[in-house]
């Protein structure tokens, strides 16, 4: 496959999984995620987030149908990739404040310093990857 392919098979793609997310996002809107209360630290106009929605789901376990849960699992990369943000978000405002690897590889639960670095330097290579 040709490189000018290959992006048009992954925009393709990546537009088939959004509209895939979409779908489930609303569906579990209606389904009641939109009465959730607003985060403070999110601006009042914005829909609640992938977690927020999987959360709902989790929640409201007994009340979904398959289809439900289905919409609930198809955020689950959404979600995933959020968490992430935060994380590397968190790491770099800890480096930021002064915190040594060491100090945040004990706070996460990292063997050591290096793994910790290693960990955040494939986060944000994800992230950049991805946008």
């Amino acid at each position: 496959m040709s490189r000018k392919q290959d992006t048009t098979h992954t925009g393709r793609t990546d537009h088939a999984q959004a509209d895939h997310e979409h779908d489930a996002s609303e569906r579990l809107l209606r389904l009641g995620a939109d009465a959730l209360d607003a985060r403070p630290w999110r601006p009042a106009p914005a829909p609640p987030t992938a977690v927020d929605l999987v959360q709902f789901a989790v929640w409201r376990n007994a009340d979904l149908n398959p289809d439900d849960v289905l919409s609930a699992l198809a955020l689950l990369p959404a979600a995933r990739a959020e968490v992430e943000g935060l994380e590397s978000a968190l790491l770099f405002i800890a480096r930021s404040a002064g915190l040594t690897w060491a100090q945040m590889a004990n706070a996460m639960g990292f063997n050591s310093p290096q793994a910790c670095q290693q960990h955040y330097t494939r986060l944000t290579t994800r992230q950049d990857a991805d946008s």
